[in-house]
């Protein structure tokens, strides 16, 4: 499996609920995901960042899919860019290996 995660800081007056609720719109609507999990930061400290998004997909060519087609790329994603800062955003995708 997959792990992507996002971190993201949002732009001055845009709600870090708001957006909570739209990455949470996922649960559902997007195929290539089988979990979703959205935080926002409850610190507040100034190297926090506002909202996290954490993904689990299949494989790598989920990624690629989630990342180019379907609901993430076609309605949360575009709506994801006018609420937060995407220069400041920071993301990995890691596989999630079997504990030893």
């Amino acid at each position: 499996m997959i792990r992507h995660v996002v971190c993201f800081k949002m732009k001055d007056g845009c709600s870090a609920e708001a957006a909570r609720e739209m990455l949470l719109s996922m649960k559902g609507r997007e195929e290539t995901a089988l979990d979703v999990e959205v935080g926002v930061d409850g610190l507040h400290s100034a190297r926090s960042y506002d909202l996290i998004l954490i993904v689990t997909l299949k494989d790598f060519a989920a990624l690629e899919t989630y990342q180019t087609a379907g609901y993430h790329a076609h309605t949360v994603k575009p709506y994801m860019h006018t609420v937060t800062d995407t220069s400041k955003s920071v993301a990995v995708d890691y596989e999630v290996r079997e504990a030893d």
